[in-house]
């Protein structure tokens, strides 16, 4: 009876199996993905993949875009695939919540899966159906967004913040996802419609910079009041951030040997700050002789 009801593994064709619709996981071929093909040429696939057939042949992978990648470059002709009949919804929720395990998600691959995830349970909730068991969860009276933190190491608020990305055009997501950009400026910058935002892009792409927090927060509440101009925009993406402004550092270890044994680097600053201001003095007072 037990064998009976265990899924059946299947050895399908790689050329069979179709990446899932608006997979939002890259695959990318680094390291990690050369080891794990290495793995395969040695040992196989140790957990299949899942799919579900398409109407028009072969299968869609809801689970194991990495693998299959894996068994590529591991010259394999087949992968061990479980096949099942699952509907849009239910085939999104087990696509994401099976590559959310992975680390170093980035920013636009979590926006885009917890914004694929929430549109399904949403719909879900909204079926005649299914019951709450066969849900299992979205518990009754709780909304999509709290079902969803619950199973995720996110909280309702940030996850929130991971979808407003989504609004972001993809170059400037591009920018969050290579850390040039911030989350929270990030945030208050997919307020803006694409026009603006394209704008944004090219001004920053000519100057070389990017939004600080407060710039992107008064963007958007211009934004907000129908004052965002683009001469508005250019106005305040010229202005000079403190992180923007010439800095100059020095090495504690290189002065260590002028000052007493023990000098912490605050000290040394201090010190140096203070001969530099009576050298000042003097030059000022040799000037003043002069005249």
């Amino acid at each position: 009876m037990d064998d009976d009801k265990r899924e059946k593994i299947h050895e399908i064709a790689l050329t069979e199996l179709h990446p899932f619709k608006n997979h939002p996981f890259h695959v990318e071929q680094d390291d990690e993905l050369r080891e794990l093909a290495k793995s395969i040429a040695d040992h196989g696939v140790v957990t299949p993949g899942i799919v579900r057939p398409k109407p028009e042949g072969g299968y869609e992978l809801i689970s194991g875009h990495r693998r299959k990648a894996a068994s590529e470059l591991a010259d394999m002709a087949t992968m061990p695939v479980v096949i099942r009949d699952l509907d849009d919804d239910a085939a999104t929720i087990i696509m994401v919540d099976s590559n959310q395990q992975r680390e170093n998600l980035l920013p636009s691959e979590k926006a885009f899966a917890y914004k694929m995830k929430l549109e399904a349970m949403k719909h879900q909730g909204k079926r005649t159906d299914l019951t709450c068991a066969q849900l299992g969860h979205k518990p009754e009276g709780k909304k999509s967004i709290q079902s969803l933190a619950d199973g995720s190491e996110d909280s309702r608020v940030q996850i929130q913040r991971y979808i407003r990305l989504t609004n972001l055009i993809p170059d400037l997501l591009r920018l969050v996802d290579e850390k040039s950009i911030a989350m929270s400026p990030a945030v208050e910058l997919s307020y803006l419609p694409k026009k603006k935002q394209e704008i944004l892009l090219d001004f920053c792409r000519m100057q070389q910079c990017t939004p600080s927090l407060s710039q992107a927060v008064r963007l958007k509440a211009l934004q907000q009041t129908g004052k965002l101009t683009e001469l508005e925009l250019i106005k305040i993406m010229s202005e000079q951030k403190a992180n923007q402004r010439d800095k100059l550092t020095f090495r504690a270890d290189k002065f260590a040997a002028y000052f007493p044994k023990g000098y912490t680097a605050e000290q040394m600053e201090q010190s140096i700050l203070r001969m530099l201001a009576e050298r000042q003095r003097k030059l000022q007072k040799s000037r003043d002789d002069a005249r």
